[in-house]
């Protein structure tokens, strides 16, 4: 009942909202309607995707566009930023370069529940068999983020959490030549450099930057970060209908975890209370390598006709050592304080897609199919090895084995158009191949276990159905149904572990979204969307202990997770000069004399003051299985963000933005030392451009100081940064 209550009220709130925008808008501009949709990735207007770009269809799907142009220059890729207009995401922070987002009272780590793309290509390690994103682009070199929901796993893939998609910059057409650098300093001896070049020489565009950063972080030892990124793009007669875009990446970062804290006391405790900067794992290192490249090909057939064909690949390297001995929030003791797990996992990728779009005539409308498929291969060997000292970085070989993929996807959907009103029916048909074989397990071998050679194939089909209605110009009705599934990952195929039992009727998790919600952006500066969702998880798996010390993976439960998503923005400037009359400028006199100017609205004179605000309201919960009743991790009641943003054309831009979170558990089962607090936190930020081509950057996070966390690991607490400070500056020309 609160689920359909709280829909009720804001429907009753923003119906009336969306009815006087109507009125005021069509009061002043004859109402004009154009049914050709939006190409080219500079028509692209946030907050919400349009119901057709390139070779994709968006109609009847909830989407976001996270315009990073609106804020003033992000740092650091601080997401708390990047994420303030979007309601659904869960940001678990860190003070390392990796990248941890849930969605809708989905496990946030890796953001390994929702698919990570980067200009349509998975960015995952891999998209099944160990679907973590370590790597993320700049934020610096970032277009746009498209964020969908309901639907999302029938256009990019099977994972429930929806798709995250970073469109990257292109090379400017207007130009020869142009350069930027930036460069930041701020608390805990942080530094970063992003410098680019581009531009457009006959029928060749280029862009390419080398993006820098480090920091000691704000722990007392074992936070130090680096990370060094480079990247090179060439078009090829970008501006015709045929184009070509080969892209490199280069990417390497190593950082430190100082791992985890505790409120408990006592000998080896490293309590929260005491002092939050404190560390507890004093020789725990990750390093992560990427050397990634792709080559696509566009080509525009005709105005109703779309080809899109990419291929992709490369090499992923993560390497990690971790001390053992350590407990929840504890120093590690005893004879394994003295050994390391070394582990190194390499995943060698490529893939090819294709996608075409086709609008067509039937029954006096214009309909459009879109369709394609995907090969996709990946091969992954890992090793895992025992230092022999606390720092030891090799050691004993201790697992070795070898994993695969193959996979290739067939997807297609049609929008159906009549008038005001849209269908889109989907299906995506997931034909996947996973085998891992071990050549080395001592933990197996000491207890007996035959080494594991699994084999697993698997066809899913995946359907969906999108609605769509137009009430009035830009305003609109949308409804989605689409089923998504997790495959078996690595670890859950052939667990490392001697005593954990893989049966052999173990199921993918398999999920269905429900989606209702009601929105519009009938002028600039005014926008809102509502909607209710059900995301339905069921088939999860877990590990159930035996009785004889071994346990046994199982498809241990089905979650429910209830909701209302509320978001919306307006311009307060913008809305007085809305009911105001702009003076025109009178004719020419007999006498010839200058006719007076017209006189300028608040808004061009002053600029624009942006009020946002969305919420995810949460009602999530195991109905199933072992965990009947509890809450699943990082699934809080309520997540809220709201701020201000102005902006005076190019030349300033302010930002005050506030994230509230709810309590929750960073654990299934519920455990008390899993508990995180609900916490807020403000971070304010400034861009100024001081000359024509020099602006400078300031901000301070965290404004107010607040004492929280929002992840917590095995090792135990991981504390939130503190009040930072950061400036810098931009020169572009």
């Amino acid at each position: 009942m609160k689920f359909f209550f709280c829909l009720l009220l804001a429907l009753g709130i923003l119906l009336p909202l969306s009815l006087f925008a109507q009125e005021a808008v069509t009061a002043t501009v004859s109402e004009v309607r154009v049914e050709a949709e939006a190409e080219s990735d500079e028509t692209i207007q946030a907050p919400y995707l349009p119901p057709v770009l390139g070779t994709r269809i968006y109609s009847g799907k909830k989407t976001n566009v996270i315009d990073l142009d609106e804020f003033p220059t992000i740092t650091n890729n601080n997401y708390r930023q990047a994420l303030a207009k979007t309601p659904g995401l869960y940001l678990s922070e860190e003070t390392t370069p990796l990248l941890s987002i849930g969605y809708r009272g989905l496990d946030p780590s890796r953001v390994q529940y929702t698919q990570v793309l980067k200009d349509g290509i998975p960015i995952h390690a891999d998209q099944f068999g160990y679907p973590e994103a370590y790597y993320t682009p700049p934020l610096d070199t970032v277009d746009r983020i498209e964020f969908l929901r309901g639907g999302a796993a029938l256009l990019y893939g099977p994972q429930p959490g929806g798709a995250l998609n970073f469109i990257t910059h292109r090379p400017r057409i207007d130009r020869a030549f142009s350069f930027g650098s930036t460069s930041t300093f701020g608390s805990d001896s942080y530094f970063s450099n992003f410098t680019y070049v581009d531009g457009t020489s006959g029928r060749i565009g280029y862009y390419g930057y080398y993006d820098h950063r480090e920091s000691d972080g704000f722990r007392e030892a074992n936070s130090a970060v680096a990370l060094d990124a480079g990247h090179f793009k060439l078009v090829l007669d970008a501006t015709t209908d045929s184009r070509w875009i080969l892209s490199i990446d280069a990417y390497a970062e190593e950082h430190g975890e100082p791992g985890g804290l505790t409120f408990a006391t006592g000998p080896g405790t490293v309590n929260y209370n005491e002092n939050r900067d404190a560390t507890s794992r004093f020789f725990d290192v990750f390093e992560l390598e990427r050397y990634f490249g792709s080559l696509a090909w566009e080509k525009d057939f005709s105005e109703a006709t779309r080809l899109t064909v990419t291929g992709w690949g490369g090499y992923y390297s993560r390497f990690s050592v971790r001390q053992r001995g350590g407990g929840f929030g504890t120093l590690p003791t005893g004879p394994d304080a003295d050994t390391t797990s070394v582990e190194h996992q390499k995943f060698y990728t490529e893939g090819i897609e294709a996608r075409l779009r086709h609008d067509y005539e039937l029954w006096g409308e214009t309909h459009t199919v879109a369709g394609g498929i995907q090969a996709y291969h990946t091969y992954s060997p890992r090793q895992d090895r025992r230092g022999e000292i606390a720092s030891d970085r090799g050691g004993e070989l201790r697992n070795d084995n070898e994993r695969e993929i193959f996979y290739l996807p067939l997807f297609v959907e049609n929008r159906f158009h009549f008038g005001r009103f849209s269908i889109v029916p989907g299906v995506r048909l997931e034909n996947f191949w996973q085998s891992v074989q071990e050549n080395v397990n001592v933990d197996k071998a000491a207890a007996g276990t035959p080494l594991a050679d699994e084999s697993v194939s698997d066809t899913v089909p995946l359907f969906g159905l999108g609605l769509n209605y137009e009430l009035a110009r830009k305003t609109e009705l949308y409804a989605n149904v689409s089923q998504s599934y997790r495959p078996v990952i690595f670890t859950q195929a052939v667990p490392t572990g001697g005593t954990t039992l893989v049966p052999e009727n173990l199921q993918e998790s398999r999920a269905v979204q429900y989606e209702i919600g009601f929105r519009g952006s009938p002028r600039p500066g005014l926008s809102w969307d509502v909607s209710g969702f059900l995301l339905d998880f069921d088939d999860q798996i877990g590990v159930i202990a035996l009785p004889d010390g071994f346990s046994t993976l199982a498809n241990v439960g089905r979650a429910q997770h209830f909701g209302v998503e509320l978001a919306g923005e307006l311009d307060l400037i913008g809305l007085f000069d809305a009911g105001q009359t702009v003076t025109p400028p009178a004719p020419m006199g007999k006498d010839h004399q200058p006719a007076p100017p017209s006189r300028l609205s608040l808004g061009e004179r002053i600029g624009s003051l942006s009020l946002y605000a969305n919420a995810t309201l949460l009602d999530a919960e195991f109905v199933s299985g072992p965990l009947d009743g509890k809450t699943p991790r990082f699934a809080p009641d309520y997540l809220i963000r709201t701020g201000l943003i102005y902006r005076l054309r190019d030349i300033v831009k302010v930002a005050l933005l506030g994230t509230f979170v709810a309590d929750s558990f960073a654990d299934d089962g519920n455990t008390p030392e899993r508990f995180v607090p609900a916490y807020s936190v403000w971070d304010l930020s400034a861009e100024v451009k001081v000359y024509k081509d020099l602006s400078l950057t300031a901000g301070i996070n965290n404004l107010f100081d607040e004492d929280y966390y929002s992840r917590i690991t095995n090792s135990g607490i991981d504390p939130g940064a503190g009040r930072n400070y950061y400036g810098g500056f931009s020169i572009r020309f």
